[in-house]
């Protein structure tokens, strides 16, 4: 299956995002083994960045794309389907392209690779009058 943004966009709730994108691997698989040094180029290059800065702005900084999920502290923008060592070396245009990329914050990343459930996915804290003074 090729997860694509403009089949995700169409998913209005986190939780539906967030089954559309989930991999469900386990902890400890490697991804590129010895070769994890190629993505760690792909992150610094040029055309990475701006791919980047791209669907940071089409998101909203927002966690899978949902409004009222900002994130707060790293933002990663994630491939929504598996690259490979190929794909880096041949600098496939699906590496760098925004309907293959969707922003996450590193729990929701996590969250997505190994299977973690749902409920470990706190959505945002509803705010009630008084409810940080402790003497009210």
């Amino acid at each position: 299956m090729i997860r694509r943004y403009s089949e995700l966009r169409a998913l209005s709730t986190f939780e539906e995002r967030f089954d559309y994108l989930r991999l469900a691997g386990i902890v400890g698989n490697s991804t590129f083994g010895y070769d994890r040094y190629l993505n760690q180029i792909l992150y610094h290059d040029a055309e990475w960045k701006r791919a980047r800065n791209i669907v940071i702005a089409r998101d909203n900084g927002c966690d899978l794309g949902v409004p009222g999920f900002e994130i707060f502290d790293k933002v990663i923008v994630h491939h929504m389907n598996p690259i490979t060592m190929e794909m880096i070396n041949a600098r496939d245009p699906k590496v760098f392209d925004p309907e293959y990329l969707i922003t996450v914050s590193h729990r929701t990343h996590n969250a997505i690779h190994y299977g973690t459930d749902m409920r470990s996915i706190k959505g945002p804290t509803v705010r009630t009058k008084n409810d940080t003074c402790p003497w009210k």
